[in-house]
């Protein structure tokens, strides 16, 4: 009996494969591309196999989401939305009237998101403010820059957290503290989540935030559909995440494949965590599911002023202020070595100059440091985010093997100007430059990394191309009358159409180390494709990438959604 496959023909085919860059025609057996070029196809056996004639519509590799949060995505499904305004006494108003039409006996503990980061400009949250709206039970109110929450004084005495607490991991997750050491009301970088136990606790109560096949399976659906067949989860939150992912690979209800990772925040817990990552995939790991990298948060956000920076920031207190850094490059440098040890790969977040040079600097030192000994350079090293990058330092991740991450729809002005005031209008200017990371040969890839129910549909890889190519965010525009047609300065950060397709495909396949089976449409590769109405690499088309229409994604040769026409 012979196996059953496809013959896609009449088509314009984006193959991301730099030795033959299109084709028309593509032959699947057995979930493999078999032939990939031209209409002949007289030298494979196409007989047995559906033929599919579709009309001039374009093929595009399976999308590679490279850095995303379906497990936050999947806990947030109870927050509730506050409505996108500047008016902070409407904010106040709106959670007021909420907290009064749901009393504590319904919802012991409420959670709102977001507020803009820039609306205490020249002040900052405190828990007597959002007391007045709500003070009979913990709230939380989450920044739209998603590192910053603003909490009530119920909340911060539920969790226990007093004038005594430590900070969790300081210098980045912290209470912000008044001059007498007391917590403000105002925490960074998700402080909080270390208390919650003995918040719960306290109430008798806890959210619903179980992880399950039925409650992560949305959004990794909502992925499928538009076209994503591999995803790296980056912040993968344990073994309920990574077994839930798994059941629903056993149930054939996954088709993408999924790569988490765990956080660390030192060398001390780093082994610890590594442990952990090996037990999950050897439990877990098969050819759809892998858990194999770490994640470090290296610095905070420019939108809070507590990026690590070369030049001193220009709101601090301290006028001489570099920002905030987790660790120094010699400690990283000790963390690097631990994860090529062990095997591990590592994905950082950095969003500042000094974060960005300090980690080159790291990577540098240990791949000096194991050459001059004989030794095998193993790890592979992700930069996230990379907003702010000293022009010197655009060729070094080229040269170092960095694998450079970012999140396409933050090209715009979905943050607004909240780190103008500690950047100065220069830096913030020159901000998510990475044309030239990819123009000296750096691997740029590209993601959604998006973190809540709120904002998930941005997950889609249209959204996210449309956003870096044109550097205007159709939902959060710059105001016009200051930034001409909305657009975020400087034009010159637009990404090219090319470079968007290979960021989303071939890059995000050898950033999760899938670039042999995946990420390009070439014979003897996996058959991962999307259809789609029109050609998104066409330049000369309108820019209007986030209304293109995916009209099939096959994974593994199988059609997962939509549907191809027939002759």
């Amino acid at each position: 009996m012979r196996s059953q496959g496809t013959v896609i023909r009449n088509a314009v085919v984006h193959t991301s494969n730099g030795e033959a860059p299109t084709a028309t025609t593509v032959v699947i057996r057995d979930g493999v591309f078999v032939h990939v070029g031209g209409d002949d196809t007289s030298h494979v056996d196409t007989e047995g196999l559906e033929e599919y004639d579709i009309a001039g519509r374009s093929v595009l590799p399976g999308l590679v989401d490279a850095h995303t949060h379906p497990a936050m995505v999947a806990r947030s499904a109870w927050h509730k939305r506050l409505p996108w305004t500047h008016d902070l006494q409407g904010i106040l108003a709106f959670v007021r009237s909420y907290a009064e039409a749901h009393p504590a006996s319904e919802e012991p503990y409420l959670y709102f998101e977001y507020y803009p980061g820039d609306i205490f400009s020249g002040s900052a949250p405190t828990k007597e403010l959002l007391d007045t709206a709500v003070s009979d039970r913990p709230c939380l109110l989450q920044d739209h820059g998603e590192h910053e929450h603003w909490v009530n004084s119920r909340m911060l005495e539920l969790m226990g957290v007093t004038k005594e607490t430590p900070d969790p991991s300081p210098p980045l997750q912290t209470f912000v503290r008044d001059e007498a050491g007391e917590p403000t009301g105002q925490l960074r970088e998700m402080a909080h989540t270390h208390f919650l136990d003995a918040m719960y606790a306290r109430l008798g109560w806890s959210p619903p935030e179980h992880l399950s096949p039925a409650t992560i399976g949305p959004f990794l659906r909502f992925l499928t559909e538009h076209g994503v067949c591999a995803v790296f989860d980056a912040l993968a939150e344990g073994e309920e995440m990574v077994s839930s992912v798994a059941e629903l690979d056993r149930a054939g209800e996954l088709n993408l494949l999924y790569e988490g990772a765990l956080r660390f925040t030192n060398a001390t817990d780093l082994p610890h965590v590594i442990d952990e990552v090996q037990r999950l995939d050897g439990i877990y790991g098969n050819d759809h599911v892998r858990v194999r990298t770490v994640k470090l948060f290296l610095d905070g956000t420019n939108e809070l002023g507590n990026s690590a920076v070369l030049a001193p920031l220009c709101t601090h207190i301290d006028a001489a202020s570099l920002g905030e850094i987790a660790q120094t490059t010699e400690q990283l440098a000790e963390c690097l070595s631990i994860c090529n040890e062990r095997g591990t790969d590592i994905h950082i977040h950095m969003v500042g100059d000094r974060a960005f040079r300090s980690a080159c600097d790291a990577v540098e030192l240990v791949r000096s440091r194991i050459a001059s000994v004989g030794g095998e350079w193993r790890t592979q090293v992700t930069f996230a985010h990379c907003e702010l990058v000293d022009p010197a330092d655009m060729a070094r991740p080229a040269g170092l093997g960095i694998f450079i991450n970012w999140t396409a729809h933050w090209s715009g002005g979905y943050f607004g100007e909240g780190a103008r005031p500690h950047l100065g209008d220069e830096r913030w200017d020159r901000m998510y430059r990475f044309n030239e990371i990819a123009d000296a040969g750096g691997v740029v890839t590209l993601s959604s990394d998006v973190v809540t129910a709120y904002e998930s549909h941005r997950a889609n890889p249209f959204f996210g191309m449309q956003v870096a190519a044109t550097r205007v965010d159709p939902e959060f525009p710059l105001n016009p009358d200051e930034f001409p047609r909305s657009e975020r300065p400087l034009p010159s950060g637009r990404l090219a159409r090319d470079l968007l397709l290979a960021g989303y495909s071939i890059n995000g396949a050898r950033q999760l180390r899938l670039a042999d089976r995946l990420g390009s449409i070439e014979v003897g590769k996996v058959a991962n494709l999307v259809v789609v109405d029109r050609d998104p690499t066409d330049e000369l088309q309108s820019p209007a990438l986030l209304d293109v229409v995916i009209e099939a994604v096959m994974f593994e040769g199988r059609i997962v959604s939509g549907a191809l026409p027939s002759v």
